[in-house]
Protein backbone atom coordinates (compact mmCIF):
# COMPACT_ATOMS: atom_id res chain seq x y z
CA UNK A 1 0.00 0.00 0.00
CA UNK A 2 1.40 3.38 -1.00
CA UNK A 3 -0.31 6.45 0.38
CA UNK A 4 -0.83 9.16 -2.25
CA UNK A 5 0.35 12.70 -1.71
CA UNK A 6 -1.38 15.96 -2.51
CA UNK A 7 -0.04 17.55 -5.71
CA UNK A 8 -2.56 20.37 -6.16
CA UNK A 9 -4.90 22.43 -4.00
CA UNK A 10 -7.48 24.59 -5.75
CA UNK A 11 -7.56 28.14 -4.41
CA UNK A 12 -10.74 28.89 -2.48
CA UNK A 13 -11.77 25.23 -2.32
CA UNK A 14 -12.83 23.39 0.86
CA UNK A 15 -9.39 21.75 0.95
CA UNK A 16 -7.67 25.15 0.86
CA UNK A 17 -9.99 26.58 3.52
CA UNK A 18 -9.20 23.61 5.78
CA UNK A 19 -5.48 24.32 5.55
CA UNK A 20 -4.50 21.28 3.46
CA UNK A 21 -1.28 21.81 1.53
CA UNK A 22 0.68 20.30 -1.34
CA UNK A 23 2.93 17.47 -0.16
CA UNK A 24 0.59 16.16 2.53
CA UNK A 25 0.15 12.39 2.59
CA UNK A 26 -3.40 11.00 2.52
CA UNK A 27 -3.98 8.23 5.06
CA UNK A 28 -7.75 7.74 5.26
CA UNK A 29 -11.17 9.28 4.65
CA UNK A 30 -13.88 8.80 7.30
CA UNK A 31 -11.68 6.10 8.82
CA UNK A 32 -11.53 4.14 5.56
CA UNK A 33 -8.21 3.59 3.78
CA UNK A 34 -9.18 3.89 0.09
CA UNK A 35 -7.61 1.50 -2.39
CA UNK A 36 -7.76 3.88 -5.34
CA UNK A 37 -8.87 7.31 -6.47
CA UNK A 38 -12.30 5.95 -7.45
CA UNK A 39 -13.07 4.85 -3.89
CA UNK A 40 -11.51 8.05 -2.53
CA UNK A 41 -13.75 10.20 -4.74
CA UNK A 42 -16.85 8.38 -3.51
CA UNK A 43 -15.81 8.90 0.13
CA UNK A 44 -15.08 12.62 -0.15
CA UNK A 45 -18.33 13.26 -2.02
CA UNK A 46 -20.08 13.04 1.35
CA UNK A 47 -20.77 16.15 3.39
CA UNK A 48 -18.07 17.19 5.87
CA UNK A 49 -15.68 14.26 5.32
CA UNK A 50 -13.00 13.56 7.93
CA UNK A 51 -9.55 13.38 6.32
CA UNK A 52 -6.56 11.73 7.99
CA UNK A 53 -3.30 13.15 6.67
CA UNK A 54 0.39 13.15 7.48
CA UNK A 55 2.42 16.31 6.88
CA UNK A 56 5.04 18.45 8.59
CA UNK A 57 2.82 18.60 11.65
CA UNK A 58 2.60 14.83 11.95
CA UNK A 59 -0.47 12.65 11.48
CA UNK A 60 -3.74 14.41 12.16
CA UNK A 61 -7.42 14.41 11.33
CA UNK A 62 -9.28 17.29 9.71
CA UNK A 63 -13.00 17.67 9.16
CA UNK A 64 -13.60 19.41 5.84
CA UNK A 65 -16.56 21.77 5.78
CA UNK A 66 -18.33 21.11 2.47
CA UNK A 67 -21.70 20.14 1.00
CA UNK A 68 -22.55 16.76 -0.49
CA UNK A 69 -21.13 16.45 -3.99
CA UNK A 70 -19.05 19.63 -3.83
CA UNK A 71 -15.48 18.98 -5.07
CA UNK A 72 -12.91 18.92 -2.30
CA UNK A 73 -10.41 20.79 -4.48
CA UNK A 74 -7.49 18.42 -3.99
CA UNK A 75 -5.64 16.44 -6.65
CA UNK A 76 -3.58 13.38 -5.70
CA UNK A 77 -0.27 12.00 -6.96
CA UNK A 78 -1.54 8.59 -8.09
CA UNK A 79 -4.72 6.76 -9.01
CA UNK A 80 -4.03 3.31 -7.55
CA UNK A 81 -3.10 3.31 -3.87
CA UNK A 82 -2.88 -0.41 -3.10
CA UNK A 83 -1.07 -2.07 -6.01
CA UNK A 84 -1.47 -1.90 -9.76
CA UNK A 85 -2.70 -5.25 -11.11
CA UNK A 86 0.21 -6.21 -13.34
CA UNK A 87 -0.13 -8.25 -16.51
CA UNK A 88 0.74 -11.95 -16.34
CA UNK A 89 0.48 -12.44 -20.10
CA UNK A 90 3.58 -12.70 -22.26
CA UNK A 91 2.16 -11.48 -25.55
CA UNK A 92 4.65 -11.94 -28.36
CA UNK A 93 3.59 -8.61 -29.86
CA UNK A 94 3.77 -6.61 -26.59
CA UNK A 95 5.64 -3.38 -27.31
CA UNK A 96 7.10 -3.32 -23.79
CA UNK A 97 9.14 -6.43 -24.70
CA UNK A 98 10.44 -4.47 -27.67
CA UNK A 99 11.88 -1.59 -25.66
CA UNK A 100 15.64 -1.20 -25.44
CA UNK A 101 17.28 -1.65 -22.02
CA UNK A 102 18.14 1.31 -19.85
CA UNK A 103 14.96 3.37 -20.23
CA UNK A 104 13.14 4.74 -17.18
CA UNK A 105 11.53 2.06 -15.04
CA UNK A 106 7.93 3.21 -15.47
CA UNK A 107 8.03 2.41 -19.21
CA UNK A 108 8.48 -1.30 -18.47
CA UNK A 109 5.39 -1.64 -16.26
CA UNK A 110 2.73 -3.88 -17.82
CA UNK A 111 -0.66 -3.32 -16.24
CA UNK A 112 -3.80 -5.39 -16.67
CA UNK A 113 -5.89 -3.43 -14.18
CA UNK A 114 -9.56 -2.80 -14.94
CA UNK A 115 -9.40 0.38 -12.83
CA UNK A 116 -6.81 1.88 -15.18
CA UNK A 117 -9.00 0.79 -18.07
CA UNK A 118 -11.91 2.74 -16.59
CA UNK A 119 -9.81 5.75 -15.63
CA UNK A 120 -7.49 6.12 -18.61
CA UNK A 121 -8.75 3.90 -21.39
CA UNK A 122 -5.96 1.32 -20.99
CA UNK A 123 -6.77 -2.03 -22.59
CA UNK A 124 -7.08 -5.07 -20.33
CA UNK A 125 -7.15 -8.74 -21.36
CA UNK A 126 -9.33 -9.78 -18.36
CA UNK A 127 -7.02 -12.73 -17.62
CA UNK A 128 -6.67 -11.53 -14.01
CA UNK A 129 -10.28 -10.40 -13.65
CA UNK A 130 -12.26 -11.97 -10.77
CA UNK A 131 -15.80 -12.27 -9.43
CA UNK A 132 -15.00 -9.51 -6.92
CA UNK A 133 -13.83 -7.27 -9.74
CA UNK A 134 -17.02 -7.92 -11.68
CA UNK A 135 -19.14 -7.19 -8.61
CA UNK A 136 -17.41 -3.84 -8.09
CA UNK A 137 -17.59 -2.84 -11.76
CA UNK A 138 -21.31 -3.62 -11.88
CA UNK A 139 -22.17 -2.08 -8.51
CA UNK A 140 -20.22 1.14 -9.14
CA UNK A 141 -20.96 1.27 -12.89
CA UNK A 142 -17.30 1.53 -13.79
CA UNK A 143 -17.57 1.96 -17.52
CA UNK A 144 -16.64 2.23 -20.22
CA UNK A 145 -13.92 -0.42 -20.03
CA UNK A 146 -11.48 -1.31 -22.80
CA UNK A 147 -10.78 -4.98 -23.53
CA UNK A 148 -8.12 -6.58 -25.73
CA UNK A 149 -9.78 -9.41 -27.67
CA UNK A 150 -7.19 -10.14 -30.42
CA UNK A 151 -8.92 -13.39 -31.42
CA UNK A 152 -12.04 -15.29 -30.41
CA UNK A 153 -10.53 -18.68 -31.28
CA UNK A 154 -9.43 -19.99 -27.84
CA UNK A 155 -6.26 -21.61 -29.17
CA UNK A 156 -5.18 -18.53 -31.12
CA UNK A 157 -5.87 -16.21 -28.20
CA UNK A 158 -4.00 -18.48 -25.78
CA UNK A 159 -1.03 -18.54 -28.14
CA UNK A 160 -1.06 -14.77 -28.58
CA UNK A 161 -1.29 -14.03 -24.85
CA UNK A 162 0.97 -16.95 -23.93
CA UNK A 163 -1.37 -17.56 -21.05
CA UNK A 164 -3.69 -20.55 -20.69
CA UNK A 165 -6.35 -18.27 -19.23
CA UNK A 166 -6.52 -16.57 -22.60
CA UNK A 167 -8.78 -19.41 -23.75
CA UNK A 168 -11.44 -18.67 -21.13
CA UNK A 169 -11.07 -15.06 -19.97
CA UNK A 170 -13.47 -13.67 -22.59
CA UNK A 171 -16.24 -15.12 -20.40
CA UNK A 172 -15.75 -11.96 -18.36
CA UNK A 173 -16.44 -9.89 -21.46
CA UNK A 174 -19.74 -11.72 -21.84
CA UNK A 175 -20.52 -11.09 -18.15
CA UNK A 176 -19.71 -7.38 -18.40
CA UNK A 177 -21.97 -6.96 -21.41
CA UNK A 178 -24.74 -8.98 -19.77
CA UNK A 179 -24.65 -6.51 -16.86
CA UNK A 180 -24.92 -3.53 -19.17
CA UNK A 181 -21.34 -2.30 -18.81
CA UNK A 182 -20.10 -0.32 -21.81
CA UNK A 183 -17.05 -2.03 -23.31
CA UNK A 184 -14.82 -1.16 -26.25
CA UNK A 185 -12.77 -3.97 -27.80
CA UNK A 186 -9.44 -4.12 -29.57
CA UNK A 187 -7.73 -6.50 -31.99
CA UNK A 188 -3.98 -6.08 -32.45
CA UNK A 189 -3.48 -7.54 -35.91
CA UNK A 190 -0.42 -9.72 -36.52
CA UNK A 191 0.04 -11.02 -40.10
CA UNK A 192 0.19 -14.81 -40.22
CA UNK A 193 -1.20 -15.14 -36.69
CA UNK A 194 -4.62 -13.49 -36.23
CA UNK A 195 -5.02 -11.67 -39.55
CA UNK A 196 -6.68 -12.94 -42.73
CA UNK A 197 -8.95 -15.92 -42.10
CA UNK A 198 -8.55 -15.67 -38.32
CA UNK A 199 -9.65 -12.03 -38.42
CA UNK A 200 -12.63 -13.08 -40.53
CA UNK A 201 -13.66 -15.64 -37.90
CA UNK A 202 -13.04 -13.19 -35.04
CA UNK A 203 -15.30 -10.55 -36.60
CA UNK A 204 -18.03 -13.11 -37.28
CA UNK A 205 -17.95 -14.43 -33.72
CA UNK A 206 -17.88 -10.93 -32.22
CA UNK A 207 -21.13 -10.09 -34.02
CA UNK A 208 -22.64 -13.40 -32.92
CA UNK A 209 -21.43 -13.46 -29.31
CA UNK A 210 -20.63 -9.86 -28.34
CA UNK A 211 -22.89 -7.56 -30.41
CA UNK A 212 -23.26 -5.32 -27.38
CA UNK A 213 -19.68 -4.08 -27.70
CA UNK A 214 -19.57 -0.32 -28.20
CA UNK A 215 -16.78 -0.59 -30.77
CA UNK A 216 -13.95 -2.85 -31.91
CA UNK A 217 -10.73 -1.18 -33.01
CA UNK A 218 -8.49 -3.19 -35.34
CA UNK A 219 -4.89 -1.97 -35.32
CA UNK A 220 -1.65 -3.44 -36.71
CA UNK A 221 1.05 -4.42 -34.27
CA UNK A 222 3.87 -2.01 -33.56
CA UNK A 223 7.22 -3.59 -34.31
CA UNK A 224 10.49 -2.10 -33.13
CA UNK A 225 14.01 -3.04 -34.15
CA UNK A 226 14.42 -4.67 -30.73
CA UNK A 227 11.83 -7.34 -31.52
CA UNK A 228 13.11 -10.87 -30.92
CA UNK A 229 10.02 -12.79 -32.04
CA UNK A 230 10.74 -14.55 -35.33
CA UNK A 231 7.04 -14.92 -36.22
CA UNK A 232 6.25 -11.22 -36.01
CA UNK A 233 6.30 -9.02 -39.10
CA UNK A 234 4.54 -5.94 -40.38
CA UNK A 235 1.79 -5.89 -42.98
CA UNK A 236 2.76 -5.87 -46.62
CA UNK A 237 0.55 -3.48 -48.65
CA UNK A 238 -1.42 -6.36 -50.19
CA UNK A 239 -2.01 -7.90 -46.74
CA UNK A 240 -3.20 -4.58 -45.34
CA UNK A 241 -5.61 -4.24 -48.28
CA UNK A 242 -6.92 -7.78 -47.77
CA UNK A 243 -7.53 -7.19 -44.05
CA UNK A 244 -9.29 -3.91 -44.84
CA UNK A 245 -11.59 -5.82 -47.21
CA UNK A 246 -12.48 -8.18 -44.35
CA UNK A 247 -13.10 -5.29 -41.96
CA UNK A 248 -15.27 -3.44 -44.48
CA UNK A 249 -17.31 -6.59 -45.16
CA UNK A 250 -18.05 -7.05 -41.47
CA UNK A 251 -18.78 -3.35 -41.05
CA UNK A 252 -21.55 -3.74 -43.59
CA UNK A 253 -22.78 -6.91 -41.90
CA UNK A 254 -22.81 -5.13 -38.55
CA UNK A 255 -24.83 -2.26 -40.00
CA UNK A 256 -27.30 -4.78 -41.41
CA UNK A 257 -27.58 -6.82 -38.21
CA UNK A 258 -27.21 -4.32 -35.35
CA UNK A 259 -27.55 -0.94 -37.05
CA UNK A 260 -23.99 0.34 -36.60
CA UNK A 261 -20.54 -0.38 -37.99
CA UNK A 262 -18.99 -1.79 -34.79
CA UNK A 263 -15.59 -2.47 -36.46
CA UNK A 264 -13.09 0.29 -37.17
CA UNK A 265 -9.70 -0.04 -38.86
CA UNK A 266 -6.67 2.02 -37.89
CA UNK A 267 -5.37 4.81 -40.09
CA UNK A 268 -2.11 2.90 -40.43
CA UNK A 269 -3.78 0.07 -42.34
CA UNK A 270 -5.12 2.55 -44.92
CA UNK A 271 -1.73 4.26 -45.24
CA UNK A 272 0.11 0.95 -45.67
CA UNK A 273 -2.46 -0.31 -48.19
CA UNK A 274 -2.30 2.97 -50.11
CA UNK A 275 -6.04 3.44 -49.76
CA UNK A 276 -7.89 6.70 -49.08
CA UNK A 277 -9.02 7.47 -45.56
CA UNK A 278 -12.80 6.90 -45.26
CA UNK A 279 -15.27 9.79 -44.85
CA UNK A 280 -16.34 11.00 -41.42
CA UNK A 281 -19.53 8.96 -41.16
CA UNK A 282 -17.45 5.76 -41.46
CA UNK A 283 -16.09 6.50 -37.97
CA UNK A 284 -19.47 7.29 -36.38
CA UNK A 285 -18.50 9.18 -33.20
CA UNK A 286 -14.77 8.32 -33.31
CA UNK A 287 -14.97 5.90 -30.36
CA UNK A 288 -11.31 4.84 -30.70
CA UNK A 289 -9.70 8.02 -31.97
CA UNK A 290 -6.80 7.75 -29.51
CA UNK A 291 -6.13 4.22 -30.71
CA UNK A 292 -5.02 5.70 -34.04
CA UNK A 293 -8.43 5.20 -35.63
CA UNK A 294 -9.85 8.18 -37.49
CA UNK A 295 -7.12 10.63 -36.50
CA UNK A 296 -6.37 11.58 -40.09
CA UNK A 297 -10.05 12.06 -40.90
CA UNK A 298 -10.69 14.12 -37.76
CA UNK A 299 -7.66 16.32 -38.49
CA UNK A 300 -8.65 16.78 -42.14
CA UNK A 301 -12.23 17.66 -41.26
CA UNK A 302 -11.01 20.11 -38.62
CA UNK A 303 -8.91 21.86 -41.29
CA UNK A 304 -11.89 21.95 -43.68
CA UNK A 305 -14.17 23.36 -40.97
CA UNK A 306 -11.67 26.07 -40.05
CA UNK A 307 -11.18 26.92 -43.73
CA UNK A 308 -14.95 27.37 -44.06
CA UNK A 309 -14.94 29.76 -41.12
CA UNK A 310 -16.32 27.36 -38.55
CA UNK A 311 -14.76 25.81 -35.45
CA UNK A 312 -13.23 22.39 -35.90
CA UNK A 313 -14.36 19.54 -33.64
CA UNK A 314 -11.74 17.49 -31.81
CA UNK A 315 -12.78 14.01 -30.50
CA UNK A 316 -13.02 13.75 -26.73
CA UNK A 317 -10.24 11.89 -24.91
CA UNK A 318 -11.08 8.46 -23.55
CA UNK A 319 -11.05 7.56 -19.86
CA UNK A 320 -13.01 8.92 -16.92
CA UNK A 321 -10.12 10.55 -15.02
CA UNK A 322 -11.25 13.92 -16.43
CA UNK A 323 -14.54 13.57 -14.55
CA UNK A 324 -12.85 12.75 -11.23
CA UNK A 325 -11.40 16.00 -9.86
CA UNK A 326 -8.91 14.22 -7.61
CA UNK A 327 -7.45 11.95 -10.32
CA UNK A 328 -4.05 12.89 -11.75
CA UNK A 329 -3.06 12.57 -15.38
CA UNK A 330 -0.92 9.41 -15.42
CA UNK A 331 1.18 7.68 -18.05
CA UNK A 332 0.40 9.04 -21.47
CA UNK A 333 -2.30 11.17 -19.79
CA UNK A 334 0.31 13.12 -17.83
CA UNK A 335 0.78 16.80 -18.69
CA UNK A 336 2.65 16.98 -21.99
CA UNK A 337 4.13 20.44 -21.95
CA UNK A 338 4.52 22.24 -18.65
CA UNK A 339 6.74 25.20 -19.49
CA UNK A 340 6.46 28.30 -21.62
CA UNK A 341 7.45 28.71 -25.25
CA UNK A 342 10.10 31.15 -26.48
CA UNK A 343 9.39 34.07 -28.77
CA UNK A 344 10.12 33.38 -32.43
CA UNK A 345 11.01 35.48 -35.46
CA UNK A 346 8.53 35.64 -38.33
CA UNK A 347 9.30 33.41 -41.27
CA UNK A 348 8.75 29.85 -42.50
CA UNK A 349 7.72 27.30 -39.90
CA UNK A 350 9.09 23.76 -39.79
CA UNK A 351 6.46 21.24 -38.71
CA UNK A 352 8.09 18.26 -37.00
CA UNK A 353 6.17 14.99 -37.12
CA UNK A 354 6.52 11.24 -37.70
CA UNK A 355 6.52 9.82 -41.20
CA UNK A 356 2.84 8.84 -40.97
CA UNK A 357 1.99 12.36 -39.86
CA UNK A 358 3.99 13.81 -42.75
CA UNK A 359 1.95 11.74 -45.21
CA UNK A 360 -1.30 12.96 -43.64
CA UNK A 361 -0.21 16.62 -43.65
CA UNK A 362 1.04 16.73 -47.25
CA UNK A 363 -2.34 17.32 -48.96
CA UNK A 364 -3.39 19.89 -46.33
CA UNK A 365 -0.42 22.23 -46.41
CA UNK A 366 -2.02 24.87 -48.68
CA UNK A 367 -5.04 25.16 -46.39
CA UNK A 368 -2.89 25.25 -43.25
CA UNK A 369 -0.72 27.97 -44.74
CA UNK A 370 -3.81 30.02 -45.59
CA UNK A 371 -5.21 29.62 -42.07
CA UNK A 372 -1.94 30.37 -40.26
CA UNK A 373 -0.65 33.04 -42.62
CA UNK A 374 2.73 31.28 -42.58
CA UNK A 375 4.83 29.28 -44.99
CA UNK A 376 4.96 25.73 -43.62
CA UNK A 377 7.66 23.13 -44.20
CA UNK A 378 6.89 19.58 -43.07
CA UNK A 379 9.99 17.99 -41.53
CA UNK A 380 9.49 14.19 -41.25
CA UNK A 381 11.36 12.58 -38.37
CA UNK A 382 12.48 9.02 -38.98
CA UNK A 383 12.25 6.96 -35.82
CA UNK A 384 15.71 5.40 -35.73
CA UNK A 385 15.50 4.87 -31.97
CA UNK A 386 12.74 2.27 -32.17
CA UNK A 387 12.97 1.46 -35.87
CA UNK A 388 10.55 -1.04 -37.36
CA UNK A 389 7.18 0.46 -38.25
CA UNK A 390 7.14 2.99 -35.39
CA UNK A 391 6.23 6.03 -37.46
CA UNK A 392 3.73 7.90 -35.28
CA UNK A 393 4.46 11.24 -33.62
CA UNK A 394 3.69 9.89 -30.16
CA UNK A 395 6.77 7.63 -30.28
CA UNK A 396 9.26 10.26 -31.42
CA UNK A 397 12.34 10.57 -29.22
CA UNK A 398 14.50 13.60 -28.60
CA UNK A 399 17.61 12.29 -30.32
CA UNK A 400 15.79 11.58 -33.56
CA UNK A 401 14.07 14.98 -33.50
CA UNK A 402 17.42 16.68 -32.89
CA UNK A 403 19.01 14.79 -35.78
CA UNK A 404 16.15 15.76 -38.10
CA UNK A 405 16.52 19.41 -37.13
CA UNK A 406 20.28 19.40 -37.68
CA UNK A 407 19.89 17.61 -41.03
CA UNK A 408 17.20 19.98 -42.31
CA UNK A 409 18.50 22.23 -45.08
CA UNK A 410 15.29 24.19 -45.62
CA UNK A 411 15.53 27.54 -43.76
CA UNK A 412 12.87 27.98 -41.08
CA UNK A 413 12.33 30.61 -38.37
CA UNK A 414 10.94 28.15 -35.83
CA UNK A 415 9.93 24.53 -35.40
CA UNK A 416 6.58 23.21 -34.21
CA UNK A 417 6.75 20.05 -32.12
CA UNK A 418 3.56 18.00 -31.46
CA UNK A 419 2.96 17.75 -27.72
CA UNK A 420 2.20 14.01 -27.95
CA UNK A 421 5.96 13.35 -28.17
CA UNK A 422 6.43 14.71 -24.64
CA UNK A 423 5.49 13.80 -21.09
CA UNK A 424 6.27 16.59 -18.67
CA UNK A 425 8.64 18.14 -21.24
CA UNK A 426 10.65 14.91 -21.49
CA UNK A 427 10.87 12.55 -24.48
CA UNK A 428 10.75 8.76 -24.26
CA UNK A 429 14.56 8.58 -24.49
CA UNK A 430 14.77 10.93 -21.45
CA UNK A 431 16.06 13.86 -23.48
CA UNK A 432 14.50 17.04 -22.12
CA UNK A 433 12.82 19.67 -24.22
CA UNK A 434 15.37 22.14 -22.84
CA UNK A 435 18.25 20.02 -24.21
CA UNK A 436 16.57 19.79 -27.61
CA UNK A 437 16.05 23.53 -27.69
CA UNK A 438 19.70 24.08 -26.83
CA UNK A 439 20.72 21.98 -29.85
CA UNK A 440 18.34 23.70 -32.28
CA UNK A 441 19.45 26.73 -34.30
CA UNK A 442 15.95 28.25 -34.07
CA UNK A 443 13.21 28.29 -31.39
CA UNK A 444 11.01 25.24 -30.86
CA UNK A 445 7.32 25.76 -30.05
CA UNK A 446 5.25 22.93 -28.59
CA UNK A 447 1.74 22.71 -30.04
CA UNK A 448 -1.25 20.40 -29.49
CA UNK A 449 -1.47 17.68 -32.14
CA UNK A 450 -4.63 19.14 -33.67
CA UNK A 451 -5.23 21.37 -36.66
CA UNK A 452 -6.15 24.27 -34.38
CA UNK A 453 -3.02 23.69 -32.30
CA UNK A 454 -0.78 23.60 -35.37
CA UNK A 455 -2.33 26.78 -36.80
CA UNK A 456 -2.11 28.67 -33.52
CA UNK A 457 1.48 27.54 -32.93
CA UNK A 458 2.52 28.55 -36.45
CA UNK A 459 0.79 31.92 -36.27
CA UNK A 460 2.16 32.88 -32.84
Amino acid sequence: MSNPTVIEIVSGSPAAEAGLSVGAELIAVNGVVPSDVIEYQQLIDDADPEITIRDGNGQRQLTINKAVGRPLGMRLSSSIFDRVQTCDNHCEFCFIYQLPPGMRESLYLKDDDYRLSFLYGNFTTLTRFTELDLARVVEERLGPLYVSIHATDPEVRTRMLRNRRGATSLRWLRALLDHGVTVHGQVVLCPGINAGAVLDRTAAEIIARYPGLASVGIVPLGLSRYNTEADLRVHAPAEAAADLDIIHFWQEEAVRRIGRRLFFASDELYLVAGRPIPPRDAYEDFPQHENGIGMVRAFTDEVDALTAGGSGEVPVMTGEWRTIPSAPGEGYRAPRHTGSDPAADPGPVGVLTGTYGAAALAPLIAQLEQLSGKTLRVVPVENRFFGGNTAVAGLLVGADVRDAILANRTPVARYLLPDVALSGDVFLDDMSLADLRAASPVPIIVAPATAGGLIEGAAA
